[in-house]
């Protein structure tokens, strides 16, 4: 107000002014200062201690977040339909060209093999993609106001537990946020975390069968499909060959380039998915989420700094980290909910954790 005051009285105009141009001076300074005075009045209007760059450039970007967060919950649903198509097409791929080949031309234990380790892989990738995409990540409950919490969601106006973040795509709190797919149009929070990781872990693993297995016949094919492309070019191909090349049937042109669409799809998302399969399985071995990687590291610096050690209070060493992921608890269990289809739920309900410490590791809070 003080100011506001201060910058009228400056626009008011001066009485008894000089003659001719003695009043300049006075007008320069009086500009300069209304100029300040203005620049400082605006800044009260909207300036806090809180303010930094960091505020100004998320008020920038605000509309292209908002445009972003709106484009993947659409969109999630075609990522989902991409993937089904392109998951159904190698299968059908491999029931019509390469089982059969492998069926027919090698000995009968490989043939076992391939039957039992294809079908096993299929029964998991199909399960653990459907139970990723179906099965909610888990969110705090909004009407007890009693559970543990370390801090209050500014948008679900809620307790937050710990390790919960808010999903802005979602537009609601997830249990142990690990990040939002757009692939499983889903957030992978406490309570699928594990049937994300299976399903990427197994799609590469059938990536990978589906690109060694079919690699002889795809060189045959791309053989074939470059002889070919060879004779549309050069119509007389018996004086560059010394036999001529066989005419290839419509259904076995069609073999040729599904069997190349098909190694070349699995190849690329084998190298793809298995560096972020990678990625994850790193992350759990340190009882990390993607979100808390960010943080974590943030803080190892900001602590590092002080000359304090970070210690991460969810790591419980790497055994128990793989075990607390998928629910194991029993030997057996590695068997039976791992390596076979199993809808189990995880350990804990992802409000309370454990946060166990020993005296030789620092930690800083």
């Amino acid at each position: 107000m003080r100011l506001a005051l201060r910058w009228c009285r400056l626009c008011r105009p001066q009485r008894g002014g000089g003659r001719g141009g003695g009043n300049k001076p006075w007008m320069n300074g009086k500009l300069l200062a209304l100029w300040s005075y203005t620049k400082l009045l605006l800044k009260s209007l909207y300036y806090n201690s809180l303010n930094n760059s960091d505020t100004l450039l998320d008020c920038v970007f605000e509309p292209i977040y908002w445009i972003v967060d709106n484009v993947t919950r659409w969109f999630g649903v075609v990522f989902v339909c991409l993937v089904t198509l392109l998951t159904t097409s190698v299968v059908v791929i491999v029931y019509l060209f390469i089982l059969p080949t492998i069926i027919s031309t090698y000995p009968a234990h490989w043939v076992v093999w391939h039957l039992c380790c294809g079908h096993w892989l299929l029964i998991m990738v199909v399960f653990h993609y459907y139970k990723a995409t179906t099965t909610p990540p888990g969110h705090p409950p909004k009407d007890n106001i009693h559970i543990p919490s370390v801090s209050i969601c500014k948008k679900c106006i809620t307790p937050k537990p710990p390790r919960t973040h808010h999903c802005s795509i979602c537009n609601v709190c997830v249990l142990k946020m690990d990040h939002h797919c757009p692939w499983l149009n889903n957030c992978v929070g406490h309570f699928n975390h594990r049937y994300f990781f299976s399903f990427c872990l197994y799609m590469t693993l059938g990536c990978i069968y589906c690109s060694i297995s079919s690699r002889d016949l795809f060189l045959e094919a791309y053989g074939a499909i470059e002889v070919r492309h060879l004779r549309q070019i050069f119509p007389s191909p018996q004086s560059y060959y010394q036999t001529p090349s066989p005419d290839y049937s419509f259904k076995e042109t069609t073999a040729h380039k599904s069997v190349i669409f098909l190694w070349v799809l699995t190849s690329s998302v084998a190298v793809a998915l298995g560096g972020l399969t990678l990625w994850h399985a790193i992350l759990i071995s340190r009882g990390e989420t993607s979100v808390e990687r960010h943080i974590n590291r943030k803080e190892t610096i900001r602590l590092k700094e002080k000359g304090k050690v970070f210690r991460n209070p969810y790591h419980r060493g790497k055994v128990n980290n793989w075990k607390l992921l998928f629910g194991v608890e029993k030997r057996s269990h590695w068997i039976t909910q791992v390596l076979l289809p199993s809808s189990h739920l995880p350990m804990g309900d992802g409000i309370m954790w454990d946060c166990t410490f020993t005296r030789r590791d620092p930690m800083a809070i």
